[in-house]
């Protein structure tokens, strides 16, 4: 019996008159569509228990395979470059090293106030009063402030800026104030700010 004809006579089945019990003596074209249901019905559960497991495993693998993809493409240009960035990291330590020299230590402090006062004499100014004030701790370096009080004119002031600029340590200079002095000068106070690596706190 071919497919076509099998449909034609389910068309005059009963299947209310069929029973379960007696499945053997089912017309054929009945159990074709029986054997027909079975096979799609296999198939749904191959897919839902077996295949949607091997998809999403695959859907898995293939983002892991494009993360790791990733991964050694970095890696590759890391190992590519790897001289460069070892002599870029030569570089930076000299660099490092070199501002580190500039930075004054505990013991150097004292040194920095007479090379800061020697500046304000050799610039003409006449100084009132240098001090040491509280540091200021951040989180890689320690700020030590100094207050300085001078007395002299606009030039002598440029030049004792310019002076404290060219001094071997790294100074910065903050918070300026210039008034009228009671012997016709003017009378500068200034805010001198040197660092010193916190690592260097420690030692």
């Amino acid at each position: 019996m071919s497919f076509v004809d099998s449909i034609k006579e389910l068309k005059d089945v009963d299947f209310a008159d069929l029973d379960i019990q007696q499945i053997g003596i089912w017309p054929a074209s009945v159990k074709m569509l029986l054997l027909v249901a079975a096979v799609i019905l296999v198939l749904l559960l191959g897919y839902f228990v077996k295949v949607k497991d091997l998809r999403q495993q695959y859907q898995a693998a293939a983002s892991k395979e494009m993360t790791l993809f990733e991964q050694y493409r970095t890696k590759a240009f890391q190992a590519a470059n790897l001289d460069a960035y070892r002599a870029q990291m030569i570089e930076l330590d000299d660099t490092f090293g070199a501002l580190l020299k500039q930075l004054p230590k505990d013991t150097e402090v004292p040194g920095l106030l007479e090379d800061i006062t020697e500046v304000a004499y050799g610039s003409g100014l006449s100084m009132k009063a240098i001090s040491l004030q509280p540091e200021q701790i951040s989180e890689f370096y320690v700020e030590l402030p100094i207050k300085i009080d001078v007395t002299g004119d606009y030039h002598d002031f440029g030049s004792f800026v310019s002076g404290v600029a060219a001094l071997p340590r790294i100074v910065t200079l903050h918070n300026y104030a210039i008034k009228q002095a009671d012997n016709g000068l003017l009378n500068m106070v200034i805010e001198a700010k040197t660092y010193r690596y916190k690592a260097e706190a420690s030692l």
